[in-house]
């Protein structure tokens, strides 16, 4: 069945998360509101207005950054915007991801549409066909300090605006201009204060941050999945999950990721039930999950309140304001944004660091509780699962790399006028690639502790985890001497990715009256 994405609305309030996603990820069209059209006409009457005047105004009539001292006379003023977007558009390296590019156009979309940047609405109107022409500008993964917005980022997609540099139409790389004639797009030509509006926000970072969100939300459950599938395998116990000992320490992740594990588990014949003085409690890795993956869920709340409140902000230098005064301010700046994906960067290797210590109890014959040496089905002649925990153990290494925030540091630029900086938008992009790799480490233990489950058989584990396994073997084959593993993990990995083991117990745990958070 296909489903149909509806329009996504671009006016003067504030863009949901679901609205970010919808247009990065699922293609859907923006729609410029009327109440967005009449502030964006409002506005650039006053900036017209002071156009004229005989005083200078920055980006109106000035220069801009450190040159912003120099007034410009009216006959140049045109060629002033043009300037800064082709000189501001100096990336460099590998190519950025297109559900990034087309967040942070999305993200700029909206800032214009408040009526705060004094751009005409012919602006607004041409950002938005070019996104729903599928137009893709070429961005690059350098040239973001995250102060004075995601400048050379934002300068790439500006300057296919203008039909200048290359794009990319589905996978094809073409010129702007050819792309802009084949969608039958008129260039903009701008006029005083757009090529400023138009790259003068953090838009770059937001984007990557709402998506990040979105995405550790899913693997936060999903490694309450495998820690449950975990304990299971390892035949732990599920009693220190109980709700009452939980609301002794009344952190609201820990209470939702406590539920989970107690939902995954109910009824399982495969969890200990100890007597005397055998296995008294389990090890941190199985115990603690819900502190720790409910740190995590915390922390992502925390940053979720940042991003709602950047979606609401509407950021430019200068800003049109309500009462119509044009004012130099600071809300380019990315620290806030820069903090949260930093802190995001710190959990998401925390939480892959234990997923990796759980996996690795499987493997040793002196705590995985009856199962063979590294899960083989022959030790010595079988390795099992060894190579899998080292492809966990390199990916976990360096998500602690990646770990070490890039806010705490700075680099002056605009010969000492933009002298302190967020590097927000390389927070983002590391967070991008941690959680690639948590995602894979998480697959793996699930893809581990299933194995685990199935050489316990005849013992069953919960029917939670059962419909998971059966899930997962639709496309990993139950356990047997030595295979081809890459291809396996490659499977999880995927499962793991497009939500589809999640879903899985979702409905197995709904099936049984519960819910996962």
């Amino acid at each position: 069945m296909i489903t149909t994405i509806s329009p996504v609305s671009v006016g003067i309030g504030a863009l949901s998360f679901d609205d970010v996603v919808a247009v990065a990820r699922h293609n859907a069209r923006v729609e410029l509101s009327t109440d967005a059209r009449t502030a964006m006409a409002e506005s650039r009457a006053i900036v017209e207005a002071l156009a004229a005047d005989a005083a200078p105004h920055y980006g109106i009539s000035t220069g801009f950054g450190a040159l912003a001292s120099k007034q410009i006379p009216a006959p140049r003023r045109a060629q002033l915007q043009r300037s800064l977007v082709r000189s501001h558009a100096a990336g460099s390296g590998p190519e950025v991801e297109r559900e990034v590019i087309r967040a942070l156009m999305l993200l700029r979309l909206a800032t214009l549409a408040t009526g705060r940047t004094g751009v005409r609405p012919v602006v607004a109107e041409t950002y938005a066909a070019v996104l729903n022409a599928g137009i893709t500008p070429v961005v690059m993964e350098y040239g973001s300090l995250g102060c004075s917005g995601d400048l050379a980022p934002l300068a790439h997609c500006a300057l296919a605006l203008l039909g200048e540099g290359d794009v990319r139409v589905g996978d094809v790389l073409m010129p702007a201009s050819a792309a802009l004639a084949a969608a039958d797009i008129e260039p903009v030509v701008l006029q005083e204060k757009e090529g400023l509006a138009l790259i003068n926000g953090t838009d770059g970072m937001l984007g990557m941050l709402v998506l990040a969100i979105t995405d550790l939300r899913a693997l936060v459950s999903t490694a309450d999945l495998a820690a449950a599938m975990s304990i299971e395998g390892l035949r732990g116990t599920d009693a220190v999950f109980a709700a009452d000992i939980q609301a002794l320490r009344p952190h609201p992740g820990q209470r939702d990721s406590a539920a989970n594990l107690r939902a995954i588990l109910a009824g399982s014949p495969m969890l200990s039930r100890p007597e005397g003085f055998t296995r008294v409690q389990d090890a941190y890795s199985l115990r603690c999950a819900p502190q720790v993956h409910g740190a995590v869920r915390d922390t992502i709340a925390h940053a979720t309140t940042v991003a709602d409140r950047e979606l609401a902000s509407a950021i430019d230098n200068p800003v049109i304001t309500i009462d119509g005064r044009v004012e130099s301010n600071g809300n380019f700046h990315g620290a806030p944004v820069g903090y949260v994906l930093d802190f995001l960067a710190i959990v998401t290797a925390d939480l892959a660091s234990m997923s990796e210590r759980r996996t690795d109890r499987f493997l040793d014959v002196s705590r995985n509780h009856g199962l063979n040496a590294f899960l083989a089905d022959d030790p010595g002649v079988d390795s099992g699962h060894m190579i899998a925990q080292y492809t966990q153990a390199g990916i976990v290494s360096e998500l602690k790399r990646l770990a070490a925030p890039a806010s705490v540091d700075s680099i002056p630029s605009s010969a000492m006028q933009e002298d302190h900086v967020s590097m927000g938008w390389s927070a983002a992009r590391k967070l991008r690639r941690s959680i690639d790799g948590a995602q894979r480490v998480v697959a793996i233990e699930v893809l581990t502790a299933a194995r685990a489950m199935d050489m316990r058989a005849p013992i069953d584990p919960s029917a939670v985890s059962a419909a998971v396994v059966a899930k997962l073997r639709e496309s990993v084959p139950a356990p047997d001497t030595d295979r081809y593993l890459a291809p396996e993990i490659a499977a999880a990995v995927a499962a793991v990715q497009d939500g589809s083991l999640l879903a899985t117990a979702t409905l197995a745990v709904s099936n049984a009256g519960g819910e996962l958070k």
